[in-house]
């Protein structure tokens, strides 16, 4: 039955994405490319005796002390041993291990910690005559801290032996630094087979508030735990999501570091392996979520689980609902935009206006069709110039009304009704300038999930080309989160913002335009986010066809040249969104 299973579900793939998709999952499925590709890449990571040596003998400006805490409960021996060697054999010294044993009178932990305590004078060990609860435990342990940073640790976990010495590094080279994460993988039971690693983007606001993505590691300043206040046992199971938020409520000066340092071990009941064994604590994140909503002053918030266990939806419930202005380019292709304008019209949103922006179009029937549309909401101005995305989305904006504008192709079908509110729940909070949303191929495949600048070469989409029911590198496709950029296929920008950035630059005709304007947007200080429940359909510049002439080629060049010239330092540096271990010539997130 499985193997027919297997069959129907090949035959399913074929028919709907191509035979070409269906080798290519085929052959990463039989060859485990992706896996091997991790291994080499985990062995290329690990010290050698000589960087151990030297990083232990490694003198720093500023030699802080970390307090690593680490709540027990009936922990296996050998997991608990192993945890503990990976604590000890840690190449920064200054380190104190504060553990909390919550197993009850009758701890089967005690001869090992008692060992352990005895031999290394930096650990620290409260026993507890009762069991606690995972909260109560870690607070414990917290109690016995005297470090700067604390660090948290689950109890059959494994640091990398340079864990802390990174942390350390980055802390000398920025000392305001207040909350410190890393990436992670998985490790078998037997600590001997690394996976699924968990390549992070840098601080990412709206993805935390959809996933607890920060994880493993975490190091947090004294100073910030004192002042967010204990675990709290309502959260249980969700425990650590919660207090990650309540910290980012106090401090925005967080650190990513982008190598594995922390490995996350895999069993039967853990959520690593089997997340649906555990529903309880992603009911508790869904009210972590909701608790820092209410803290920081969001109202009339939802939150709900999706079928991606652990990540969670937003949606902002709007009663005042602002005016809209939807701007829309358009030059012959009559169909195209009649199919668009219908879509509009079944939205369940009441407050906008259509501003059809016509330019060059050619076709009688063009004008013949403006004329019948043409009413109180839709209305048809026109650009007399050569064509100029950025120029003519510009013109449309000076008839505007709104306070929002949508800027939106004529080749987009909207798929879900309520997708403006999608995009202006977002839209609307204050720290937010731009929202953009998912877009698909007429085929059902992803056209847009966010914009990676320096994929392939300039800025690309990420996910490409991925099947519609794909969830992509840890759910990323389906969760609400910040990019550096989203398409202006369809996008909503804060009127006020666009006018104080100065608008579309009109030196970009054609490319890079929409990531020009949410580049500018950010370094005023505000978001961009990519809502994937705002859903379309974009069948891909019909209306201005291919860049196949030479003149169309040189533009391109030159657009390119400007762009890498603005904005040359986060092409250096690398998208923050996106992970710097990740291929810049491919869309899925594999490894350079």
């Amino acid at each position: 039955m499985k193997k027919v299973g297997k069959i129907r579900k090949a035959v399913n793939y074929y028919n709907k994405y191509g035979f070409r998709y269906l080798v290519d999952i085929s052959v990463e499925k039989i060859f485990k490319l992706e896996e091997k590709k991790y291994k080499k890449f985990y062995k290329r990571s690990l010290l050698t005796e000589d960087e151990k040596k030297n990083q232990s003998e490694h003198i720093f400006r500023y030699m802080p002390k970390f307090s690593i805490v680490v709540p027990l409960y009936k922990t296996p021996d050998r997991f608990l041993i192993g945890m503990l060697e990976s604590v000890c054999q840690q190449t920064y010294q200054n380190w104190e291990l504060c553990l909390s044993d919550g197993s009850g009178k009758d701890s089967p932990l005690k001869g090992t910690l008692k060992k352990y305590a005895k031999k290394e004078a930096r650990i620290k060990v409260v026993s507890n005559e009762h069991q606690l609860n995972i909260s109560e435990n870690t607070n414990k342990a917290i109690e016995l801290c005297t470090g700067n940073y604390i660090v948290f640790m689950d109890h059959d976990d494994l640091l990398a032996p340079n864990a802390l010495y990174e942390c350390v590094k980055v802390l000398n080279k920025k000392p305001e630094i207040k909350i410190i994460y890393t990436d992670e993988d998985k490790v078998s039971m037997n600590g001997k087979k690394h996976f699924q690693p968990h390549f992070k983007p840098d601080f990412n606001k709206d993805l935390l508030n959809s996933t607890n993505y920060f994880c493993h590691m975490l190091v947090v300043d004294k100073k910030i735990v004192n002042q967010a206040g204990k675990f709290r046992s309502e959260f249980d199971g969700a425990q650590d999501y919660d207090f990650i938020l309540r910290c980012t409520e106090i401090t925005e000066d967080i650190y990513h570091i982008p190598k594995i340092l922390y490995h996350w071990r895999m069993h039967e009941g853990s959520t690593a392996e089997k997340p649906e064994s555990k529903m309880y604590a992603f009911e508790a994140g869904a009210n972590a979520i909701r608790d820092h909503y209410r803290r920081i002053g969001l109202k009339n918030v939802k939150v709900k689980q999706t079928k991606y266990l652990g990540v969670y939806r937003t949606r902002f419930v709007i009663y005042d609902k602002p005016m809209v202005s939807i701007i829309i380019p358009n030059k012959d292709h009559i169909d195209d935009l009649k199919k668009c304008l219908h879509s509009i019209k079944d939205s369940n949103y009441s407050d906008y206006e259509i501003i059809i922006v016509e330019n060059n179009s050619i076709q009688n029937e063009t004008f013949e069709f403006y004329k019948s549309i043409e009413d109180i909401r839709i209305r048809v101005v026109y650009w007399e110039g050569e064509f100029n995305y950025s120029a003519i989305n510009n013109f449309g904006v000076g008839y505007a009304k709104g306070d929002y504008l949508l800027f939106l192709n004529n080749d987009t079908e909207v798929i879900n009704k309520n997708f403006i509110e999608e995009l202006a729940g977002f839209c609307m909070r204050s720290d937010v300038g731009a929202v953009g949303a998912r877009l698909y191929y007429g085929d059902n495949t992803i056209q847009h999930a966010g914009v990676v600048v320096g994929l392939g070469g300039i800025a690309g989409h990420v996910f490409l080309n991925t099947p519609r029911d794909q969830t992509g590198y840890f759910a990323r496709i389906i969760t609400q989160q910040n990019y550096s950029a989203v398409t202006a296929a369809c996008v909503m920008v804060k009127r006020r913002i666009f006018e104080d950035v100065g608008g579309f630059d009109e030196k970009f005709k054609v490319a890079f335009n929409d990531v020009d304007l949410c580049l500018r947007i950010q370094e005023k200080g505000y978001l961009i986010v990519y809502n994937p429940y705002a859903e379309l359909y974009h069948y891909e510049s019909k209306t201005r066809g291919k860049e196949d002439t030479l003149d169309k080629i040189r533009r391109l060049d030159e657009e390119s040249v400007l762009f890498k010239r603005r904005w040359g330092k986060i092409l250096k540096q690398g998208d923050p969104y996106f992970n710097m271990n990740f291929s810049l010539n491919r869309v899925d997130c594999k490894i350079r």
